[in-house]
C-alpha cells in the first residue's frame, strides 16, 4: 500500500511524461504537503532535480519556518536548493496588484529566471486533480470561455505538473503512510479567499453527492479538450481567410467575418489573447463608423472601413514624435519609421520609396521631421499642382493607423517628403542640380 502512489507516479511519467527522465528539473516547493510529496516522489523515482523556494514574508515567523523546513529537506535528500526572499506587499502596492497576484508574478518570474540562467529544462509544480477542479469552478463562477473550462494544462511550455492526474486524498494517504513531514499554511484555513471557500465548503458537498466526482470531472475535461481542438481547427481555417499582418498591424476583414456562422464566437477566438473584456463593444465595431475603437490593457481595436485593425498600444503611442531637427552635417537620425541616413553626393542613384534624392541647395537647414498636421500640403512628384496631405492619404487608401504613424520631412514650412511614400516635386533633382542629398530609411 505505501508504494501504490509511487508506482502510479512512475507509470504516469513513463507513459505520458517520459522526457522528464532525461531532463534537468526545478521543483517549486512551498513546504506544503503537495510540493513536499512531489519532491519525495521525484527523489524515489530517481529524477534529476533541484528545489526552489520563495519566502514571501507575509506570515512572519511562519514564513521563515517554511524556509528552514525546505532547507532541511534539501539537506536530508542531498539536493540543491535555491531560496529567494520577496517584499511581496511592497511589490503589490507598487504594481497595483492583489497580494495573491503579486506573489504569483514574483514566483513565476523568478522560476523562469532560474531556469534560463542555470539551464533547467522544466519547472515542476505540484498542482493536482483537486486544484484543477477548484480552478474550473473559480473560472465558472467568474464567467469564462472554453479555455477557462479546460482547466490547468499538464504541460505548458517549460512548466510541467506531474501530479495533475492524482487526487489530494491520494497525496495525503501517501504522506501519512510514509510518515513524511510537511508544513501547514495557516492562511489555507481562511475562507476569505474564494479557492479556500470552494475547497472547504463547496467541493466536500459535491463529493458527498457523487463519490466519482473527480473521475467524472476528468472525463469532462477530456471531452472539453477534444471539443477545443475541433474549435481550434475551425478557427485556424477562418483565420487564414480573415487575418493579415502589415507593419505590426493585424487586419481582420469584416466582410469575411460577417459571413461566418457565428461571427461573435469567431471574434472572441481570434482576439481572446489580447486582454479584451468588452466583447459586445467589439462585436458592435463591425457596424460602427470608421474611427470607433475599443481598448484592452495592452491593445487597441480600431474600425477602419472594411477592416478591424489591431495594434499594441505601445506601438501606437511610440509613433508619436516631437519635431526632430536635422542639421546640414547630420549623418543619421532615428525615427519611429526607421533610421534615416544622410549622404551628400553628386551622382544620381536608383530610387524607391525608402530612398529620397533631392536638390540639397534648395533646402533650408535645419530640416524638420514631424507628424503631419491638418492643413499640410505638398506638390506630389509626377503630378501637376499641390495636394492636401489629408486628400493624398484618402486617395492612397491609408488606414487610420497609417495616418497616425505618417511622418513628413520639411524644409521650412514646405513638406519635402512624406517619408517612405512620396516626394515633393519642387525639390526634385534636375539637370541644374549640383549637390544631391540622398536620404535612406533603414
Amino acid at each position: 500500500m505505501p508504494i501504490k502512489l509511487l508506482n502510479k507516479f512512475q507509470k504516469h511519467i513513463h507513459q505520458n511524461l517520459p522526457f522528464l527522465n532525461e531532463s534537468k528539473l526545478l521543483i517549486t516547493i512551498s513546504g506544503g504537503i503537495d510540493s513536499v510529496i512531489l519532491t519525495h516522489l521525484c527523489h524515489q523515482a530517481k529524477l534529476h532535480f533541484s528545489l526552489a523556494h520563495c519566502n514571501f514574508n507575509l506570515r512572519g515567523k511562519e514564513s521563515d519556518a517554511d524556509q528552514d523546513f525546505v532547507m532541511q529537506l534539501a539537506e536530508d535528500l542531498d539536493v540543491e536548493v535555491f531560496i529567494e526572499s520577496f517584499e511581496t506587499e511592497s511589490y503589490a502596492k507598487t504594481n497595483k496588484l492583489s497580494t495573491q497576484m503579486a506573489a504569483r508574478e514574483l514566483r513565476y518570474n523568478w522560476f523562469q529566471e532560474l531556469s534560463e540562467q542555470l539551464h533547467f529544462d522544466y519547472i515542476l509544480t505540484a498542482h493536482h486533480a483537486d486544484d484543477n477542479l477548484e480552478t474550473f469552478l473559480i473560472n465558472l463562477t467568474r464567467g469564462t470561455g472554453l479555455d477557462g473550462l479546460t482547466g490547468i494544462p499538464e504541460v505548458n511550455e517549460n512548466i510541467v505538473r506531474p501530479l495533475l492526474k492524482f487526487t489530494r486524498e491520494e497525496i495525503e494517504n501517501f504522506a501519512k503512510e510514509n510518515n513524511f513531514k510537511w508544513r501547514e499554511d495557516s492562511s489555507n484555513a481562511s475562507t476569505k479567499y474564494l479557492r479556500n471557500k470552494l475547497r472547504q465548503d463547496v467541493i466536500p458537498i459535491l463529493k458527498a453527492m457523487n463519490s466519482q466526482l473527480l473521475s467524472n470531472f476528468q472525463t469532462t475535461q477530456d471531452n472539453l479538450q477534444d471539443a477545443k481542438s475541433i474549435i481550434q481547427d475551425a478557427v485556424h481555417k477562418v483565420e487564414d481567410k480573415v487575418l493579415t499582418v502589415e507593419n505590426a498591424v493585424i487586419k481582420l476583414n469584416i466582410d469575411i467575418l460577417q459571413k461566418q456562422s457565428n461571427t461573435k464566437a469567431y471574434l472572441f477566438q481570434l482576439l481572446k489573447d489580447f486582454n479584451f473584456t468588452e466583447w459586445n463593444d467589439i462585436y458592435n465595431l463591425l457596424e460602427a463608423q470608421s474611427g470607433k475603437q475599443v481598448f484592452s490593457s495592452t491593445h487597441r481595436l480600431l474600425k477602419d472601413r472594411k477592416h478591424l485593425l489591431l495594434t499594441e498600444i505601445l506601438n501606437v503611442t511610440s509613433s508619436a514624435v516631437d519635431s526632430l531637427l536635422i542639421k546640414e552635417d547630420e549623418k543619421q537620425i532615428e525615427t519611429s519609421l526607421g533610421v534615416l541616413s544622410f549622404e551628400t553626393t553628386s551622382q544620381i542613384h536608383e530610387s524607391n520609396k525608402s530612398i529620397l534624392q533631392i536638390d540639397k541647395d534648395l533646402l533650408k537647414f535645419p530640416l524638420t521631421i514631424r507628424k503631419w498636421q491638418k492643413g499640410d500640403y505638398f506638390y506630389p512628384l509626377g503630378m501637376q499642382g499641390k495636394k492636401k496631405l489629408s486628400k493624398y492619404f484618402k486617395d492612397e487608401k491609408y488606414s487610420l493607423i497609417e495616418k497616425e504613424k505618417a511622418l513628413v520631412l520639411c524644409s521650412g514650412d514646405d513638406v519635402v517628403w512624406v517619408i517612405n511614400k512620396r516626394a515633393d516635386n519642387r525639390y526634385k533633382v534636375t539637370e541644374k542640380t549640383k549637390n544631391i542629398l540622398k536620404i535612406t530609411v533603414q
